[in-house]
């Protein structure tokens, strides 16, 4: 009970509406300005991840490494990344959207460069732990910070456009790979991508923080400034719509614990088996089956059109997943192509040889692209409320993230019962039970604000007071 009412009241009496204001704004300079920032760290975040390969194939070649430190390389990877999609959620909760955003970029730029100058694999290894760490905490923030800045009505449009650039950086690891290690060497890898990511860090120094999240957390003032900054740079002197609504916003310290309870608990579970099923999807299916077909008898030529399915169908599925998610839905497109990327797995290693073989890998990889586009990027970081959203997007990645740690050793065990078929069907069913459990418990968000997709329990009170008088833009 309030001790002091007039406080009460005067705390009361001076609302922001920062998702009101936000939700109302046309797209202006301030969001390409927001796009271009975020999208580059994810853009160096997907190339830190994606150089491996060029990089190991390198380092054994000439005899710097073997292949069971090869293996400690990738489990540091995944390590780090389950490191650090947790502790994202927590400190984009408690210290803001910019400051976890700023912090796993400069972890991952200054752990690259540690990694270029590395004495001996070992040293790599660990330099790979700490590039992990800010690998999977930048998937958290991004996707998070995008989407509480963007307008309801392309708010998926725009998120899905991070997946774009984040799995665009495969090809371009794999130019790069071609041309820079026989030129250059390997370290150079990891030098381009620490000095780009430190680079982009100073840059998006003067990136606000979220107005929503600082409201939720009673900051204000400084909610209002910068909302007001927000405002200006969209404008550009010319007058703005007002806000059609009006959200007050709720200023509590919610617990870890409350994401499972209730109506959270089931968003948690719906969120979590997105992005595991995901992660079964790409370390399971996609990056098991070229061994698959070497199994069944087929030639290493194949695997050619496996590579390139890869490499072209998963940002095209991404690009789809733009459109999709604000014309066609959330919660009906990942049903739809999640069923269709379960049939395609199945399918997928019976294939023929020559073009069937790329044709159903082709469209295999797009749907999983599609399923990033659409679940990964947009849809599990809004079932969410602002006061737990990191800590929430943050549980679902860790748990995609052991998942991704636990699969390559279930797939060796599932074929070794039962060969491919095996795994696949098991593979499979994971996607269809994560299929079911959208159909049953998930929610459409599509052109919804993110303060309306609270669950009811969880609602602040109806009542909404005056907003504070804030400088016109």
């Amino acid at each position: 009970m309030n001790k002091n009412p007039g406080e009460g009241m005067a705390m009361a009496s001076h609302v922001v509406n920062a998702a009101g204001r936000l939700d109302r704004l046309p797209i202006g300079r301030f969001h390409w300005r927001l796009f271009a920032l975020i999208g580059a760290g994810m853009f160096f975040d997907g190339l830190d991840s994606y150089i491996a390969g060029g990089v190991l194939g390198a380092l054994t070649q000439s005899g710097w490494s073997d292949l069971g430190l090869n293996a400690h390389f990738i489990s540091a990877t995944f390590v780090g990344m389950t490191i650090g999609a947790w502790f994202a959620g927590i400190v984009g909760d408690r210290y803001g959207r910019r400051t976890a955003y700023q912090v796993n970029l400069l972890i991952f730029g200054l752990a690259s460069l540690a990694g270029a100058f590395a004495p001996s694999m070992p040293w790599l290894i660990a330099a790979r732990l700490f590039m992990g760490i800010g690998i999977g905490a930048e998937v958290v923030a991004g996707y998070v910070m995008m989407g509480e800045f963007i307008p309801p009505q392309q708010r998926g449009r725009w998120v899905g456009a991070l997946a774009v650039i984040t799995n665009s950086a495969l090809f371009f690891a794999s130019v790069m790979g071609a041309f820079i290690i026989p030129a250059l060497g390997w370290r150079w890898m990891f030098g381009i991508v620490g000095a780009g990511a430190l680079l982009i860090w100073l840059a998006r120094r003067g990136l606000p923080e979220s107005p929503r999240w600082l409201e939720s957390k009673g900051r204000l003032a400084e909610a209002e400034a910068a909302m007001a900054g927000i405002e200006a740079e969209v404008s550009r002197g010319a007058p703005l719509p007002e806000p059609s609504r009006q959200v007050q916003p709720v200023r509590k310290q919610a617990a870890m614990a409350d994401l499972f309870k209730g109506a959270m608990l089931v968003r948690t579970l719906v969120g979590s088996m997105i992005i595991i099923a995901i992660s079964v999807a790409l370390y399971g299916f996609v990056g098991w089956l070229p061994t698959f077909f070497v199994k069944q008898g087929l030639d290493l030529n194949h695997s050619l059109g496996f590579t390139a399915a890869m490499t072209l169908g998963s940002p095209l599925g991404n690009a789809f997943a733009m459109w999709l998610s604000d014309k066609g839905g959330r919660k009906a497109g990942l049903l739809g192509f999640t069923l269709a990327a379960a049939v395609l797995g199945v399918v997928y290693p019976f294939a023929g040889a020559g073009l069937q073989v790329v044709l159903i890998g082709f469209l295999l990889v797009f749907c999983i692209g599609v399923m990033i586009g659409v679940g990964w990027a947009v849809y599990v970081s809004e079932l969410f409320p602002t006061e737990m959203r990191m800590r929430g997007v943050g549980i679902c990645n860790t748990a995609g993230r052991i998942v991704s740690i636990a699969t390559p050793y279930a797939v060796v065990g599932l074929f070794n019962f039962g060969g491919v078929s095996a795994v696949v069907f098991t593979l499979a069913g994971i996607l269809v039970v994560m299929a079911l459990l959208v159909a049953l418990f998930g929610i459409e968000t599509r052109s919804r604000s993110l303060e309306d997709l609270r669950p009811e329990e969880a609602a602040p009170p109806m009542a909404a007071p005056a907003m504070a008088p804030r400088p016109q833009a």
